[in-house]
């Protein structure tokens, strides 16, 4: 890891849908998934499944401050799972599917602070969790790029592709393969 870049730890549901919408955007180094927030040392998939270790899945992600803002990380973050349901995306229920941002520095913890008041208004209760990373946990290796392959797969083209779909449209400007506007 280069000494500029920094990490950046999201919980947003499944984390194969959140390893797919940051993987292509630019100034992303790396994307892990892995568990974090429970109690248990070194939890294997199935354990995190059942609910009972109190880790979250999530992704740890490497990027390069240069590149892309941690607040642009924050805006992707939440446009792309829905931060005001409690312990689920979608019909992935759990605390292990929870809404939930680990900071890794000062900074972090100040800015997604203030997004989180910012998104927060009445009648929209932002449930987001933040709290300062302990300790990661890579998950096992057949979830590292999940979608890319099994893109064929009906969970990713019912759940996956349609954040993928939306990420495009909105955050194009962000995206690896994009290229500036000349206007």
């Amino acid at each position: 890891m280069a000494e500029k870049n920094e990490i950046a730890v999201f919980g947003g549901g499944c984390f194969w849908c959140t390893e797919a919408v940051f993987k292509g955007l630019k100034g992303v180094v790396s994307v892990v998934p892995g568990y974090a927030g429970g109690g248990k040392t070194n939890p294997i998939y199935e354990e995190v499944l059942s609910g009972k270790t109190g880790h979250a899945e999530v992704i740890k992600l490497e990027y390069d401050p240069i590149q892309i803002f941690y607040q642009d990380l924050l805006t992707v973050f939440f446009a792309t799972h829905d931060p005001t349901t409690l312990n689920r995306q979608g019909n992935d229920v759990g605390t292990q599917y929870r809404s939930i941002i680990f900071y890794t520095t000062p900074e972090q913890e100040k800015e997604a602070k203030q997004f989180i008041e910012e998104l927060s208004q009445p009648g929209k209760r932002v449930v987001t969790e933040l709290k300062p990373l302990e300790k990661f946990y890579e998950a096992e290796n057949y979830h590292r790029n999940y979608y890319q392959k099994n893109s064929n797969a009906p969970y990713c083209q019912v759940v996956i592709s349609p954040k993928l779909d939306k990420l495009k449209e909105k955050f194009y400007n962000l995206l690896n393969n994009s290229k500036e506007s000349t206007s």
